[in-house]
């Protein structure tokens, strides 16, 4: 989050510190929704709030009608801007690329951090939007996800509704193909998650084949720094249960918690009291099978985790 310092009682900063403050969780969901970093979004947030102090010889709400449309559009440039900076990372990426999960301490309550509001998506459907070209992902971002109606999102980026319509359009026949739209319980994915734990940690091969479908797919990021881990998507049963109880790398004594990705049951193993892997799964329409797991073990990408898994 950028550090923002409350000037003096009084100064035209001060009330234009709290209008970011009041939209900075909006525009937190928007951005990680738009790029998949919470590392890159925190660095957008802090483009953002420099924009917003300097605009107006440092009065920011000096003609702005409209703070909220005006600071999102702002951070949504800024987001399109870094979207190449991260494509020229992923070009030299070690083996798979997943995003960065922001995880929510189950044991700090029902609070959830601002990524994993209701408002965003799954982690499997963030995979699916880095397929998407950065100004459809910004459209299906602010149109299907936060609600904006066209003529609202051709302002913030700068295109005809026109265009935006054809955007929209691309993005939804695209995601919708890659991603059927179903949505299983909480209670069953829990049960799903908890039930793969189990077997997984026991070596149970009879139970793994059992809860995974047969044409399951297990992504892993490690960024070539962790094993065990696959360069490339490991696709069916079998090749998966191979992977899962191969017995390479990892630690020694490892330790599950149930934490929350994206507002889904999720599992961050730890290695002592240091995250060492997160794991999401992606259950079938039916919710009785894992159709997809996920697994981001880079350690850059957990730096933002807390610690304490003992």
């Amino acid at each position: 989050m950028p550090e923002i310092s409350t000037p003096g009682i009084g100064t035209p900063l001060d009330e234009a510190t709290g209008v970011f403050v009041d939209h900075r969780e909006l525009m937190f969901g928007v951005v990680y929704n738009m790029l998949g970093s919470v590392a890159d979004t925190e660095d957008v947030l802090q483009e953002t709030w420099l924009s917003w102090t300097a605009r107006a010889g440092g009065a920011p709400l000096a003609g702005v009608g409209n703070p909220r449309a005006y600071l999102v559009r702002v951070a949504v440039n800024h987001a399109l801007r870094r979207r190449a900076a991260i494509s020229r990372r992923r070009e030299t990426y070690v083996g798979e690329w997943l995003p960065e999960p922001p995880v929510a301490d189950e044991d700090a309550g029902t609070a959830e951090a601002p990524a994993l509001r209701s408002e965003s998506v799954s982690l499997a459907m963030l995979v699916v939007l880095e397929s998407l070209t950065p100004l459809e992902r910004a459209v299906f971002v602010l149109g299907e996800v936060f609600g904006y109606p066209h003529a609202e999102i051709a302002e913030t980026i700068g295109r005809s509704p026109a265009a935006v319509r054809q955007l929209a359009r691309r993005a939804r026949e695209h995601v919708h193909a890659r991603r059927p739209r179903y949505e299983a319980h909480p209670r069953v994915r829990r049960e799903a998650t908890e039930r793969f734990v189990r077997a997984a940690l026991g070596g149970d091969i009879a139970e793994l084949m059992e809860v995974l479908a047969p044409d399951v797919t297990a992504w892993t990021d490690a960024g070539g720094k962790r094993r065990p881990a696959s360069l490339r998507p490991v696709h069916g049963r079998d090749k998966v249960v191979r992977l899962i109880t191969s017995g390479r790398g990892g630690p020694r004594d490892p330790v599950f918690r149930y934490r929350r990705v994206n507002g889904d049951d999720a599992v961050v193993l730890f290695d002592g009291d240091a995250p060492y892997a997160v794991l999401v799964l992606d259950l079938t329409p039916e919710g009785d099978r894992v159709a997809g797991i996920y697994v981001v073990a880079n350690p850059d990408k957990l730096a933002h985790l807390p610690r304490g898994g003992v």
